[in-house]
């Protein structure tokens, strides 16, 4: 996604302390700053990078009520009022993606240019973290294969237990005159109960697969934008508060539709017939994390939105970096290399041009990559394999189970 790419806008005014007036255009928030655009002229009035911002508060002086103030270094503060749909989702938003590029790792780094080794090593660690992330899901899927073929294989042991059963009621050896009308209904409600499933919930606790910090809005209102987190189990979705509190949890047979917005919103929707349909709106700058996982779960309910589209379609990096890869033969981009190069110089920049553009460090990481994916990739395909054949087993095994239920369906009626 584009650094300029909005994430998110919203219409407002801002104060222009020069001219000590109020200004109406839109406050937009883009992957790396914020930025108020001027309704009329077009002109951008405030423009900041996220890493410059000092605080995020909710005020009102005797200027204005109820505006948002943003606090950037050298002591700069800018004054956001009239915010739609109101100051507190602006906020919580702002604050969000904020705090989450302050505790993010990797920002540090992703303030200098990248080589094109790094930028070699980042590609192959984002598909790295996306297939473990697949591997998790085969790995949970393979142990519910599992459970089912122990409970196939109970199944059929009851159903054994049942069929010698069955047959000393058709045939007793103390009873001459074929079945016992007293007995028999005893052993049909002993045998319904013994099969009689466990209740819903009994089982072991689900596993977390993802969990991200989110800014989380019920319907389409994004007024009641609040700051929560998304997680992902193998059958569920569930939202909560800042406080751990569930606010919503989404059966996976439930979700009829997730749209992806852009790489950093989302909105999932229960839909129903006759009443209100339950959606949900996220925003997270760890978002990717989480398409990751729901891409894999809930492939055929996955919609990715036109906006999605034109934001993956620009490329990531800076023009910067393009040119200082691709050299100064291009037209219209600036270059680092001097026009005139002192006599003195020309050794270090004839040096610099012949540096190797992956050096042999980041070419040893990437090889150990690359090994680490193909040995992922070669467990996946021996858990996809070993699933398919626990399919053929599964298919087999409930089709006789079926054919023996029935059996014994017609043993029970002709002794009733």
């Amino acid at each position: 996604m584009s650094q300029d790419a909005p994430i998110h806008s919203w219409p407002g005014s801002y104060y222009v302390n020069g001219e000590k007036r109020w200004v109406s255009g839109t406050l937009s928030l883009t992957r790396k700053a914020v930025r108020f655009t001027s309704e009329q002229s077009r002109d951008a009035l405030a423009s900041f990078p996220l890493s410059r911002i000092v605080e995020l508060k909710m005020e009102s002086s005797s200027f204005i009520f109820s505006a948002l103030t943003v606090l950037e270094q050298g002591n700069v503060k800018h004054w956001f009022g009239s915010l739609r749909p109101c100051r507190a989702a602006v906020f919580h938003v702002l604050e969000h993606f904020w705090r989450e590029r302050l505790l993010s790792p990797s920002e540090a780094q992703a303030q200098a240019p990248l080589s094109k080794g790094q930028e070699l090593i980042s590609l192959v660690t984002g598909a790295q973290r996306r297939l473990a992330d697949t591997g998790k899901v085969l790995n949970h899927q393979g142990e519910q294969f599992d459970n089912m073929m122990q409970g196939l294989d109970k199944i059929e042991s009851d159903l054994g237990v049942a069929d010698k059963l069955l047959s000393e009621l058709e045939s007793p050896p103390w009873w001459p005159f074929g079945k016992l009308p007293w007995r028999s209904q005893q052993e049909a409600k002993a045998e319904s109960a013994a099969k009689a499933p466990p209740p819903r919930g009994s089982g072991k606790a689900q596993k977390v697969i993802c969990s991200v910090p989110a800014v989380v809005g019920r319907g389409g209102d994004s007024g009641e934008l609040k700051p929560g987190s998304l997680t992902l189990l193998p059958s569920t979705l569930e939202l909560r508060d800042a406080s751990g509190q569930l606010i919503h949890r989404f059966e996976r047979e439930e979700v009829d539709d997730i749209r992806v917005q852009n790489p950093y919103e989302i909105s999932i929707r229960q839909r129903f017939i006759g009443k209100p349909d339950i959606c949900y709106r996220l925003l997270s700058a760890r978002m990717a994390e989480a398409l990751s996982v729901l891409e894999v779960q809930y492939k055929k309910k996955v919609e990715f939105t036109g906006d999605y589209t034109a934001c993956q379609g620009t490329p990531s990096t800076t023009p910067d970096s393009g040119a200082a890869f691709w050299g100064a033969g291009a037209h219209g981009l600036e270059t680092e290399v001097p026009v005139e190069i002192p006599a003195g110089d020309l050794t270090q920049v004839q040096l610099h041009v012949l540096q190797p553009t992956v050096t042999e460090a980041e070419a040893q990481e990437l090889k150990q990559m690359l090994l680490q994916l193909k040995s992922l990739a070669l467990e996946a395909e021996t858990e996809l394999e070993r699933q398919d054949e626990a399919l053929d087993v599964l298919t087999s095994s409930s089709e006789r189970a079926t054919m023996s239920i029935d059996k014994h369906t017609r043993r029970m009626r002709k002794l009733l």
